[in-house]
């Protein structure tokens, strides 16, 4: 199945079929393991400015300044990785977010960190 994102097209697979170096990648940044566990809280797609506030929250630092930080490196650099791996729908249009079924093999995986990383 096709999973299309203006500008992006990526074969949606199942994340079990994910290397597990490509899995710790994903999981090495902590803004792409706030927004997985963002997304994993939610039902429904989210916008991209809940989540960049969101991540501004647990980060103790919820400036404006910040803020735009966050929104610009979700917009430029995170989300198009976690696109590209099949785990999330980023439409770049609405700019609307929105984690995808093949993400739950990498969830048990957050699972792990989470308690660590969200306070």
């Amino acid at each position: 199945m096709k999973t299309e994102t203006p500008n992006i097209q990526v074969d949606s697979t199942d994340s079990t079929n994910l290397p597990p170096t490509t899995m710790f990648d994903l999981l090495a940044n902590d803004h792409r393991r706030y927004t997985l566990h963002y997304l994993s809280q939610k039902v429904g797609a989210i916008s991209l400015g809940d989540l960049a506030e969101q991540i501004a929250i647990w980060e103790d630092t919820p400036t404006y300044e910040e803020y735009e930080r966050i929104l610009t490196g979700l917009h430029h650099q995170h989300l198009p990785k976690l696109v590209d791996a099949g785990i999330i729908h980023y439409d770049m249009d609405s700019e609307s977010v929105e984690i995808l079924e093949t993400a739950d093999h990498l969830l048990a995986h957050l699972e792990l960190v989470a308690p660590i990383d969200i306070r």
